[in-house]
């Protein structure tokens, strides 16, 4: 069972007919959300062709209404595959985090920094 599974519809701020978006319990950002297919996969790999369309439709969807409330003044989008990817959460989610000028001191090499020590490629090693 997937706990994205049991949250009830009330909390979706978003969907189509396969996938829904909620807001993540534990935020990057103001707005930071989840797209997810309604279907139980573990990651993106195992989706069908209609299901990345449709999230990413949703991404579409989510990032408009977050420019409509928001206003932020970029985004990262992304997902985790795998454990050694850091994916504690085995049912795909899409992550739509706005960004915000000032968040962060250097915001350049954006999610390359999931290795911290390799983010900035600009800086000579």
């Amino acid at each position: 069972m997937s706990v994205f599974l049991s949250v009830p519809r009330e909390r979706w701020v978003a969907q189509n007919a396969l996938a829904f978006a909620l807001r993540d319990l534990h935020p990057v950002t103001e707005g930071h959300t989840l797209v997810i297919p309604k279907r139980l996969v573990v990651d993106f790999f195992e989706t069908t062709d209609e299901e990345r369309l449709a999230l990413f439709a949703l991404v579409d969807e989510v990032k408009r209404a977050l420019d409509a409330t928001l206003r932020p003044d970029g985004y990262n989008v992304g997902f985790n595959a795998g454990e050694a990817a850091g994916q504690t959460v085995f049912h795909l989610h899409v992550h739509v985090i706005p960004r915000y000028r000032g968040d962060v001191e250097d915001p350049r090499g954006g999610v390359r920094h999931v290795i911290p020590s390799r983010g900035n490629y600009l800086v000579p090693r």
